[in-house]
């Protein structure tokens, strides 16, 4: 089957349960934040959600109930998910293990309509990646996120015969911390232009950025077509503290550059045409999954021909859409949300 977008990022499980403060408390875990955890700690917390002991209820007070949903997550994954659900086909590249999760993993996400294309590793080292969420009354989600077999993604995992005539593909910038995850991103971005597709890449994250800015460097202005990321990820690729300079940096170096600015309007340049794409201001019930919608939105409208502003502006309903609910994957039909604005 021939697929309109392909992906390639972290495969990980999102374990969600209620908690309170005081079971956070009880569990060491720092609320709002996301930190990433070992396998020991991964283990630790989920012995204690198989208790029952952030089901909201306090320390030492175990229900024996787990109260918690397993829903496939990891930046890219959303990201497939919301351009599946805009009626594009979609295949996610990533490495889950052949245990309970790595099963959920892959089988939910072929449920969800998109092609999870390579099995499940069996005897694996590491276990499935997941992301162990507690989310209190007030709506902060406490993420602690073990990476697992996810990170260790590299060339093997990726095979050219899945790209077709006009495949986009889409990167996820925190892969690119191994240089196995590198090799992977260019033996995908070859095979998509040998193939007539277009490659593009989440920056994802400034801290990101720091640690490989000459490989990002090169890779932005190589074989990317378009690149997405925020005010602090522009700015922290090229070292300098004025958006606008980083800007007119990036698109000297790249084809696309697309910059989103946290509830403020997004900024999009493509060989000389710079549109801004204009945001409804709402209060954000989560923002959990904000970059990843917007990045559906703007890739349907780019994979389909629209226009930079009409591509820009469907990424920002898309974001608006995400943020208005828990979740980091749509609840509402975004195309009728399209539609209302007039943009198909």
């Amino acid at each position: 089957m021939a697929h309109q977008v392909i992906g390639i990022g972290n495969a990980v499980m999102d374990v969600i349960a209620p908690a309170d403060d005081e079971s956070l408390a009880a569990l060491g875990v720092q609320k709002g934040i996301m930190q990433l955890i070992d396998h020991d700690r991964a283990e630790a917390l989920m012995a204690a959600r198989n208790a029952g002991r952030h089901t909201g209820q306090h320390a030492g007070q175990h229900t024996g109930r787990d109260t918690s949903r397993l829903v496939p997550g990891g930046s890219v994954a959303n990201t497939l998910a919301g351009i599946g659900r805009l009626g594009l086909t979609t295949a996610f590249i990533g490495r889950v293990a052949d245990d309970d999760l790595g099963r959920a993993y892959a089988e939910a996400t072929a449920a969800d309509g998109t092609d999870f294309v390579n099995p499940p590793v069996g005897g694996a080292d590491l276990p499935t990646s997941r992301s162990i969420i507690h989310v209190t009354a007030d709506g902060e989600r406490s993420m602690n996120t073990y990476l697992g077999i996810s990170a260790e993604l590299g060339e093997a995992d990726v095979d050219p015969a899945l790209f077709a005539d006009g495949t986009w593909l889409f990167l996820e910038g925190y892969l690119y911390d191994k240089p196995k995850g590198k090799a992977a991103f260019l033996k995908a971005a070859s095979a998509c232009h040998a193939a007539g597709g277009q490659a593009g890449i989440a920056l994802s994250d400034p801290f990101c950025v720091d640690r490989h800015r000459a490989d990002f460097r090169r890779l932005v202005a190589g074989p990317m077509d378009y690149v997405t990321g925020n005010i602090h990820e522009w700015q922290a690729l090229y070292q300098v503290e004025d958006l606008e300079t980083a800007l007119e940096m990036a698109a000297a170096d790249c084809g696309t550059v697309i910059c989103t600015r946290s509830g403020e309007d997004a900024i999009l340049i493509r060989q000389g045409e710079r549109v801004i794409a204009p945001v409804h201001r709402i209060t954000p019930v989560d923002a959990t999954g904000a970059g990843d919608q917007f990045a559906a939105g703007l890739i349907y409208g780019l994979a389909t021909g629209r226009p930079l502003a009409v591509a820009g502006r469907m990424g920002c309903i898309a974001a608006s859409e995400v943020i208005s609910h828990l979740g980091a994957r749509p609840e509402r039909d975004v195309m009728a949300l399209f539609r209302g604005e007039g943009l198909v």
